[in-house]
């Protein structure tokens, strides 16, 4: 029975009233004050004003089924069901009060969809009525809810609430749109088609990522980029102002997210070595822009870019890197004329330097043509001289080697994709105590070959880098085409290692990390012969073919193009041919240059003995620090070699280990890993080689933490104070925790401040062995610098610098045993005269805190104030009942006061005056200090005649900053028993 039918027999003048009983009268207005008002509250049969149970809603049910039976006409279904119908019809408009809307929101959905969702809700109701009941139900609901959605629109606040509901819903619509239309510009329909086809090709064509050594026994060889993506760091030497009147400090690395790097600034150079994870981070940052859709991302390999000749304009970008979507007219240029461009230049190292120039020019022509976009470019480490792209707003930024955690989460999201988790606790265990396996374990590449060796090996590993890379391409050479249902050609390994490596040679030598792959199948025609296993197996091209397919080495980027899966692989292997074939000339007359670094390192390793110690003498023979370090390096892959040349490598090293200057061990650093097995330990050294021997570990912190983490920790029992400063001042470089339970904890704390900049050092704090001189730069609340010190009694010195969160002094009165306090740059700082019942032994102030209540300090002894003091005399604000003995007033302290009541402190021994000229008066005041031995004085002080000056027998010692020449024989009669010392 159709709606429209059973309308005919149900007339509305019976209906109405019947659905009205289900709902209670709400009151006038637009009722905003309890919305949303639910259906819940609406019906008569729930809420606190119910006036109808479920008995009531079955006989309201009842009626209405009676009333369509009694009409004119066939009966709609058996009389047996008509108990049964009337039970499911109340179910259904129970139901009414389970449903999450209000009556606008059932308005709005319409009478049919609102009768279907009572259906739903009510789903046991036709549960074994026939299918004419059921039709029967079905539209005696929807007829039923028609009346009730014109109820509700009668009701008295319906009006006035839908009123308010569209114009809230204008009002959002609107603001949504203007965001989108903000956010998102689009020049015409066209561009809008395109970018939506686009920008899912961009994420779904770098949405992965080759993990080598997967493909082994039937495991993935790729894994999606959000499985496989791991966050590494980026690291950035930036300036800190030391504090007044301390030593410049030297730069320091701050770290951010790789994948942040460009969120606070537009353009960033990125290096980073061999397999650090550049190329990776550009397909993240791809994939991060597609999905969101606010930028457009163009990847631009520039291996790619620069064999077509002519680098492309935007409107070729697409072309130049073989996406097969063809966008309209003008498209990139208005992108990038928008500033929506995200550009993503991958390699600069992968080409060769003569080419870089141009490249550099074409970058800057684009950024000056389209500024607004974002631009980031990836090179190793030497590629380009630091401040290549500086003058052009580039930030530069380095990737930092993987630290032990993110070794940790790479093995274990390895093992899981490769479904082998019982070996990813042994692999573990492995790189945390053999230290040379950890050493290789820096990038995702040497990672996941470490990964698949373990498994492949079944958990042996080898412990070289020689010996890994020859397990590995033995590993990937072994596979075969099993998957690609193409008939395979069968090469050998030793076939496919002749090949690889004159393929790799001929990159090496042309500076290019990609070549044509007709060039490449010309050397390989050129080899065959020479390749019995492998003439058999068919023209170049299709040896080539095997090869890329089988060996696991090789990739086509292009259509066109080949190169190897990483630079690792092709050094490694140029380096193999290149002793094979005798070529140790070109090896030496190419190391000036830091592309052939890795190449010489490996022909090292290759070498025989002879072989090495010629190719040795002839780098030591250039006589530069960084190829004498260059040999140094190599000493680790010589297995074999002549002591004397070992001898005259390691002697001719010997003059920059352990360094003689702070210099010298700062141009160590840049030697490399290496370096750490070099540095000395703790016997034999003095103090300051000692000091330039942590610096330079120190410095290595960022690229080796484990390594230079063990070399500090030989220093942690060093009496030194230089050493031990050394030691507490390279913190942060370490993870925080490790560092304070594996050094910190163990120095010696006499004379020695701990600093704490971050709330993870201050947790540190808590819970080593308690510090008694404490330093705390930054914002700091009060409450946590006290549970910092969980013993406050132990707690002797504190010094507080930049904290503009110090404002009231009090809490300091926790700390029961502190004697010796200082205040920097501490604005907000109140309350002096509070702390008297510490009894301070010294106070520092400097900067512009309040000096209310320093009159009261009475317990002084050593008072250094570097601010002006208020009052006309020094009895004004000083603390005059202090028996102080060291007195230091700088940075115009005296301008208003003078040192007027100076000789009240007759405690005085030692006393030191900022560059104020003095007075007649003034040297008087000193005169009458008895017990004074030191005085620490600028040069203007001494304007006066020497005349005018008074005698001093009792001061031993004199020292003058100058500021101009001092005529220091002139004064000896005025201080005649004094040592006279000018800074």
């Amino acid at each position: 029975m159709e709606p429209a039918v059973l309308g005919g027999k149900l007339a509305s003048s019976l209906v109405a009233p019947l659905v009205k009983k289900l709902f209670v009268t709400g009151g006038p207005g637009a009722g905003l004050v309890d919305r949303p008002v639910r259906l819940d509250r609406l019906v008569s049969f729930r809420g606190e004003r119910r006036t109808l149970g479920e008995r009531e809603v079955r006989g309201l049910a009842g009626k209405l089924v009676t009333a369509a039976l009694d009409s004119p006409g066939e009966r709609p279904f058996p009389p047996d069901e008509t108990e049964a119908v009337t039970t499911a019809l109340a179910s259904r408009l129970l139901a009414l009060g389970d449903l999450d809307m209000d009556d606008v929101q059932a308005v709005r959905l319409g009478h049919q969809e609102l009768s279907k969702q009572l259906q739903v809700r009510a789903p046991s109701a036709t549960a074994g009525l026939s299918a004419d009941a059921c039709y029967f139900l079905d539209s005696v609901t929807e007829w039923a809810c028609l009346h009730i959605l014109e109820f509700f629109t009668r009701r008295s606040t319906f009006v006035a609430r839908s009123l308010v509901e569209q114009a809230r819903w204008h009002a959002e619509l609107i603001a949504k749109v203007d965001e989108l239309i903000a956010r998102v510009p689009r020049p015409d329909a066209r561009d809008t088609a395109f970018e939506r086809r686009y920008l899912p090709y961009v994420a779904d064509r770098h949405n992965h990522l080759t993990i080598y050594g997967l493909d082994l026994r039937d495991s993935p060889d790729r894994w999606p980029l959000e499985v496989a993506y791991l966050s590494l760091e980026a690291t950035t030497e930036e300036d800190r102002a030391p504090l007044p009147g301390d030593p410049a400090e030297p730069e320091r690395a701050l770290r951010l997210p790789a994948e942040a790097a460009l969120t606070a600034h537009e353009r960033v150079l990125l290096r980073g070595d061999a397999g650090s994870g550049k190329t990776t981070l550009a397909q993240w940052l791809a994939v991060t822009a597609a999905r969101d859709g606010d930028r457009m991302p163009y990847v631009l390999p520039l291996r790619t870019l620069i064999r077509a000749g002519a680098l492309p304009s935007p409107a070729a970008f697409l072309t130049a890197v073989g996406c097969p979507l063809t966008p309209p007219e003008g498209w990139a240029e208005r992108v990038l004329g928008a500033g929506r461009g995200l550009v993503l230049v991958d390699g600069l190292d992968e080409i060769p330097a003569a080419e870089r120039h141009r490249t550099r020019d074409w970058l800057l022509a684009l950024i000056r043509a389209f500024p607004g976009n974002r631009w980031l470019l990836t090179s190793r480490p030497t590629a380009v001289r630091a401040d290549w792209l500086a003058a052009e707003g580039f930030r530069e930024l380095t990737l930092a080697p993987m630290r032990q955690d993110d070794v940790t989460t790479f093995v274990r999201r390895w093992h899981a994709a490769a479904e082998a988790p019982e070996f990813e606790v042994r692999l573990l265990d492995s790189l945390r105590t053999k230290r040379d396996l950890a050493r290789l374990a820096t990038n995702p590449l040497m990672c996941g070959l470490i990964c698949a060796l373990h498994r492949e090996r079944r958990g042996y590993l080898p412990t070289g880098r020689k010996e890994l890379y020859d397990a590995a391409l033995t590993m990937l050479l072994a596979r075969r085409d099993r998957e690609r249902g193409m008939e395979a050609v069968e090469l050998s390994e030793e076939a496919q290692l002749e090949l690889l490596q004159r393929l790799a040679y001929a990159l090496v030598l042309s500076g290019r990390t990609e070549m044509a792959v007709g060039t490449a199948e010309g050397i390989v025609e050129r080899a065959l012969p020479s390749v019995a296993s492998a003439a058999g197996q068919g023209d170049a091209a299709t040896v080539l073919r095997a090869l890329v397919l089988r060996s696991g080495l090789l990739r086509r980027p292009g259509e066109g193009s080949l190169d190897f899966v990483h630079r690792t692989f092709q050094d490694y292997l140029g380096a193999r041919y290149a002793v094979e074939e005798g070529h140790l000339d070109v090896l030496a007359g190419k190391a000036g240059d830091t592309q052939w670094e890795d190449v010489i390192r490996m022909a090292v390793a290759h070498a025989r003995p002879g072989e090495r110690a010629v190719l040795l003498r002839r780098l030591l023979a250039q006589d530069t620090p960084r190829l004498t370090l260059l040999a140094l390096a190599c000493l680790e892959h010589a297995t074999a070699l002549d002591p004397a040349v070992r001898a005259e490598v390691e002697a001719r090293a010997g003059a920059l280990v352990p360094p003689r200057s702070l210099e010298d061990a700062r141009a160590l650093a840049q030697a490399g890993a290496l370096v750490l097995e070099l540095l000395p330990g703790p016997e034999g050294l003095t103090d300051a080689q000692a000091h330039r021997v942590t610096v330079a570990a120190s410095l290595l912190a960022e690229s080796e933490p484990n390594g230079a983490l063990a070399v500090l920790r030989r220093f942690r029992e060093h009496p030194s104070l230089t050493v031990r400063r050394q030691l507490v001042g390279t913190w942060e470089r370490f993870e925080t925790r490790r560092y304070a339970t594996e050094v910190l904890d163990h120095l010696d704390r006499t004379g020695l401040f701990l600093t704490c900049q971050n709330p993870a050092q201050r947790s540190a704090v808590a819970e080593m062995r308690p510090w008694n001189q404490l330093r705390l730069d930054g914002p700091h609340a009060m409450t946590d610098v006290l549970a910092c010190v969980p013993e406050p009694d132990t707690l002797q010195e504190l010094l507080v610098a930049y904290n503009p969160e110090l404002t009231d002094l009090d809490p300091l009165l926790g700390f029961g045993s502190l004697r010796h306090l200082t205040l920097r740059e501490c604005p907000s700082a109140r309350g002096l005269g509070r702390l008297t019942a510490l009894r301070l032994e010294s106070l520092t102030v400097y900067g512009s805190t309040d000096l209310a209540g320093l009159n009261e300090l009475d317990s002084l002894r050593k008072l250094i104030i570097r601010q002006q003091l208020p009052g006309a005399r020094l009895t004004d604000s000083l603390p005059t009942g202090a028996p102080l003995r060291h007195l230091y007033l700088g940075q115009e302290a005296t301008k208003a006061t003078g040192l007027r009541d100076l000789s009240h402190w007759g405690t005085l021994e030692h006393l030191g005056l900022s560059s104020q000229r003095a007075t007649a008066a003034d040297w008087a005041e000193i005169s009458r200090l008895p017990r004074l031995t030191s005085l620490q004085l600028h040069s203007a002080f001494f304007d006066l005649s020497r005349d005018a000056l008074p005698v001093l027998p009792g001061v031993r010692s004199v020292q003058i900053l100058e500021s101009r020449p001092v005529d220091a024989t002139g004064l000896a009669s005025r201080f005649p028993h004094a040592e006279i010392e000018l800074f």
